[in-house]
């Protein structure tokens, strides 16, 4: 695929994106399964929540650039779905367990929180102030995860696997 401006590899990291968000909402009601912790089945599953309006916000900004909502497979979010999926099939101790989901759930927020980043900074550059408010909104929503998923994990999950 030849990208020759900013505009396209905008749009070619938007479908990316697109594809990652589809696919959490696909993963996370699995991880919410798997985790022992109620206050972690209850953070997985409000952040399916948040996800599937990450989703309607992508599609508002493919709808404003006069855009198929059209996804393009995300092999990052592909390999941290299938290390989430991993940790789901291990022997281990529960609240071990717990903290390897966990582990792997902040893998998913960082590359999330560094593609809106740079989505964000396109955004402004090209004066696409709809876009940067609607990616920024997002961003916001990623960051919050993390610090839920941190402030979860030193509160007492990792202590309880320890």
């Amino acid at each position: 695929m030849h990208i020759s401006n900013l505009n396209e590899l905008f749009v070619n990291e938007l479908r990316d994106i697109l594809s990652a968000e589809n696919q959490l909402v696909k993963a996370l009601p699995k991880m919410a399964k798997g985790a022992t912790s109620e206050e972690l089945r209850t953070g997985f599953e409000n952040h399916l929540e948040q996800t599937k309006t990450h989703v309607l916000r992508l599609h508002q900004i493919f709808e404003a650039l006069g855009l198929t909502a059209r996804a393009k497979t995300c092999e990052a979010m592909k390999g941290l779905v299938k290390e989430g999926s991993e940790i789901l099939e291990m022997d281990c101790e529960c609240d071990v367990k717990d903290a390897a989901l966990i582990a792997a759930a902040q893998k998913v927020e960082h590359y999330e929180i560094a593609t809106y980043g740079t989505l964000i900074t396109w955004a402004q550059l090209m004066h696409n102030t709809e876009a940067a408010s609607l990616l920024s909104q997002t961003l916001a929503e990623e960051k919050e995860t993390d610090g839920q998923l941190t402030e979860l994990a030193e509160s007492s999950i990792n202590a309880a696997a320890v």
